[in-house]
């Protein structure tokens, strides 16, 4: 088989999806990249160094490995992109553009992730429908509806196979937050297992679409093997497994700590992104046309959560 490349390899996605992929594909077959070496690279596990703004150094890796998937995920989070707009332009546009290009020559596929940040305020907030308006008023979203509109145009303009999930936020014990707005869905459990307290920097009634990782990997891996033919909406679907608020979070933990206390002190710039996304999304589309389910609810995640960062945090001290 054609080799599996995976950007951003070291992120909070890349960090799961690739032992993921190399069970799937066997371990020499997935080759994860980043821009820092990942630790214990030079062994057994394929790593290969790549800014994605630098096109050729990408070019060269997929030609020299026979790449013929590629998962970008290379690119900078909706706080962070806030803070260093240009930076965000730059990975976020320039990096996807390489890969396609890259993907048009050697007709390699590519799975791309956009995010509810690509909505706006003037999007239907709640049910928001598959087809609907997006004006994102943040830079990340900017690069995240341009990213479906240019994975469209290679789509279509050269029959480049591309494919997309609008994700929620996304919830993980492996990988520490990274700058999104809706990493407080993840920082909140490693304080309330190491202090039982945690500061919210949303507000207790910012409610948002979530989704658990391992809910979130195997939609991934069912988009990237479904029947093409069967794709309408491939460049992005809307994707969700439940959705809640931060005071519904500090509830479901205190059902298992009930010494778990949360407060709020809402930071202006992330709470301003939440504010102009969804508070709920329709992903009927992804339902019909591939048959996505997610099988983890706020209670079941909460639990394994719970469980499996406990274990993490007894192994790192």
């Amino acid at each position: 088989m054609r080799r599996v490349l995976v950007t951003g390899a070291l992120g909070q996605i890349g960090s799961e999806i690739v032992p993921v992929l190399r069970e799937k594909y066997g371990c020499e077959n997935v080759v994860a990249s980043d821009i820092r070496l990942m630790p214990g690279a030079g062994g057994e596990e394929p790593f290969e160094l790549i800014d994605c703004t630098q096109h050729d150094q990408l070019q060269e890796v997929v030609r020299r490995l026979d790449i013929g998937t590629i998962y970008h995920l290379a690119a900078l989070l909706s706080a962070v992109a806030e803070q260093k707009p240009h930076v965000a332009w730059d990975l976020n546009m320039s990096g996807l553009y390489g890969v396609l290009e890259v993907a048009r020559r050697y007709r390699c596929k590519v799975f791309f992730p956009s995010s509810i940040g690509a909505f706006g305020p003037s999007t239907p907030r709640d049910q928001t429908p598959q087809v609907t308006i997006q004006r994102p008023t943040t830079m990340y979203g900017l690069t995240k509806v341009a990213g479906e509109l240019l994975c469209d145009y290679y789509f279509q303009r050269f029959g480049v196979d591309t494919r997309s999930l609008r994700l929620p936020g996304i919830i993980s014990f492996v990988a520490p937050p990274g700058g999104g707005t809706t990493d407080y869905a993840v920082d909140i459990f490693y304080q309330a297992i190491r202090y039982h307290h945690y500061t919210c920097f949303l507000r207790a009634d910012t409610q948002l679409d979530m989704m658990y990782m391992p809910d979130m990997v195997r939609a991934v891996l069912e988009l990237m093997e479904a029947d093409g033919s069967k794709l309408i909406n491939r460049n992005s679907y809307n994707v969700t497994a439940m959705n809640f608020t931060p005071d519904e979070l500090a509830a479901e933990i205190r059902k298992h700590d009930p010494s778990f206390v949360i407060d709020y002190d809402p930071d202006p710039v992330r709470q301003g992104i939440a504010d102009t996304w969804p508070r709920s999304i329709d992903d009927s589309a992804a339902q019909d046309e591939w048959n996505w389910q997610p099988r983890y609810d706020l209670a079941s995640m909460t639990e394994d959560m719970l469980a499996k960062l406990r274990q993490k945090l007894r192994t790192v001290r």
